[in-house]
Formats: structure tokens, C-alpha cells, sequence
């Protein structure tokens, strides 16, 4: 009994101990107290996949209705953004929020379309052959595949310079996050090549990068687009502009934006529908059960069978 009781309390111990080991291993990275904060559910998945463990990451936007342009912060989401460790954001006006939250303090922070502006006019396109040229005003850079690699890089830098100890991890998590874009890129690409030039029209030019990608030809009149983004109606010109390419089939399909539909975009819609032209809906923040990689090429997928 006794020789049994030994190797018996031997063995309870030998598991107490791994599972010491284990919490201890847990503890050294999920307690690591760093917090990111991210303007959208969009740019807070991608810092997810970058942070892992080792940092908590809060979205201030998730809901489907709220607005970024013209979004306000509550006291609570103020407390979050000042005691962030870093705050990832779209930037170019877009979350002009988290501009207003941070100013005139020291705080770290990943800026998207100022890395895709470093990205236009520094070596990475030329030396990739992505050239796309984000200066001019469209600001919804998260449809850029390429971009949100470069992102996902620059999270992974400033984590590791705030956090040494787990520099390595932030680094390998990045690169399996960015390997994985290539994906969205290939179906694009392949558009690009099997099927390039075909007319579309847009409720808005949230998909704007991502058609550029698949050589996709927006004969949407500029002005309709800003003014639905903007909440305001097009002229009528614009209007019928759109109604006449709709129903006389000069398009092969409708990218519409299913989060701000008004009376304008749903009788496009019905257009589009009745004239039987290929509808592929997209969204502005992360619909829900889906990370930023199947997003992505869900909406990359459905662009190649409407254009095949």
C-alpha cells in the first residue's frame, strides 16, 4: 500500500506540476496587460490575427448601422482609446474619430492609408507590380489584399517594439496572415486575366481596389457614388445615367453595398434584378461569423462568377 500510495502521489504530482507549467505559460502571455484598440471590427480582426495571445484587442465599431464618418466615441470607448497600448485605424477621414480621440497625445498607432500612401510612392509597388496609387481620395484601402498585408506587418513591428518578449510571436503571425492574402489575390488576378474590362457600376466605391485588382471597367458616374456615400441624393441626370446602364444590360453587374441601402440604390437594385445582371453584395464591417480572410474572398468570389 505504501509502495502504491508513493507512485500514486508521484504521478498526482507530476500532473500538478504540468499543469502548473501550463498556466503559468498562459498567463505569460494572455496577462501580458497589452490592449489594442481598433476603429472597426475589420481593422480589430486583422490586429487579432497578428496579437494572438498576447494582446487584447477591442473594436470599437462592430454594428452594421453605425457610420464611421460621422461616428461619435461614448466616455467609455474615450477611457478604452487613452489607455490603449496601440490603436489601429483606417485613417484618410474615414474614422476621423479616433483622429479627434488621439490628438495632442502621445499614443502608438497603425494608420492604414498612411501606409498605403508609404506603399504608393515608395519601392514596394514597383518592385511587386502593385501600383496602385492611394492618393486620390478613396479611403476604403481594407479592400486592398496588399495593403492589409503591409498593415498587418506594421502591427507586428510596433507590437514587438512595445512588447520584445514576444516580438518573434507578433512577427510569425503576421507573415501566416499575409501568406494567406495571397488567396484574394489570385482570384483577382485571374479575373484580370480571363476576363478584364468588364463594365460595372457601383451603389458606392467601397470595392474600389479590389476591382481595380480583377481590371474590372466602373462606368458608374463618380458624382452618384460620392453622393449615396455621403448620405445625400444624386442628381437625376445621375440617376438615369445609372438606370439606362442597368436596364439596357451595358453592365455585367451591380456591386452593392448592403449596409446603406436608400430608396435610390434598392430601385437599382430591382433594375439590375429584372434586367437579369448579376447582383454581388458587399459590406462595409466584418458581417458576423467571418474573419477578414473569408470575407475577402467571399466577395472576391462572388466579383469572378458575376464576371464569368
Amino acid at each position: 500500500m505504501t509502495r502504491s500510495f508513493a507512485k500514486g502521489f508521484a504521478v498526482l504530482a507530476a500532473g500538478l506540476a504540468t499543469v502548473a507549467t501550463l498556466s503559468a505559460c498562459g498567463s505569460s502571455k494572455t496577462d501580458s496587460g497589452l490592449t489594442i484598440v481598433a476603429s472597426t471590427n475589420v481593422w480589430g480582426d486583422i490586429a487579432k490575427q497578428v496579437a494572438g495571445p498576447d494582446a487584447k484587442v477591442e473594436s470599437l465599431i462592430s454594428d452594421p448601422a453605425a457610420d464611421p464618418h460621422s461616428y461619435e466615441v461614448t466616455a467609455v470607448q474615450a477611457a478604452q482609446i487613452s489607455d490603449a497600448d496601440l490603436i489601429v485605424y483606417n485613417g484618410g477621414g474615414y474614422d476621423e474619430f479616433i483622429d479627434k480621440a488621439v490628438s495632442g497625445k502621445n499614443k502608438r498607432t497603425v494608420n492604414a492609408v498612411d501606409i498605403a500612401g508609404q506603399d504608393s510612392h515608395g519601392e514596394t509597388p514597383a518592385a511587386t507590380g502593385h501600383g496602385h496609387d492611394h492618393s486620390g481620395g478613396n479611403e476604403h484601402v481594407w479592400y486592398d489584399a496588399h495593403i492589409v498585408g503591409h498593415v498587418a506587418e506594421h502591427i507586428a513591428e510596433t507590437l514587438g517594439a512595445i512588447d520584445p518578449d514576444h516580438k518573434q510571436g507578433y512577427a510569425d503571425r503576421a507573415a501566416a496572415f499575409t501568406a494567406q492574402l495571397s488567396g484574394i489575390e489570385a482570384i483577382t488576378a485571374k479575373i484580370a486575366a480571363e476576363h478584364p474590362n468588364q463594365p460595372i457600376v457601383q451603389t458606392e466605391p467601397l470595392a474600389y481596389y479590389m476591382l481595380f485588382d480583377a481590371k474590372a471597367d466602373d462606368r458608374t458616374p463618380h458624382a452618384f457614388q460620392e453622393a449615396v456615400e455621403q448620405g445625400t441624393d444624386p442628381s437625376p441626370a445621375d440617376v438615369a445615367a445609372v438606370r439606362d446602364l442597368l436596364s439596357g444590360k451595358q453592365v455585367r453587374a451591380l456591386v452593392y453595398n448592403i449596409q446603406t441601402e436608400d430608396k435610390t440604390t434598392k430601385d437599382m437594385r430591382a433594375i439590375a434584378q429584372s434586367a437579369g445582371i448579376a447582383v454581388v453584395e458587399i459590406t462595409e464591417t466584418l458581417p458576423q461569423g467571418l474573419d477578414y480572410v473569408q470575407w475577402m474572398t467571399r466577395n472576391a468570389q462572388s466579383l469572378a462568377t458575376a464576371l464569368a
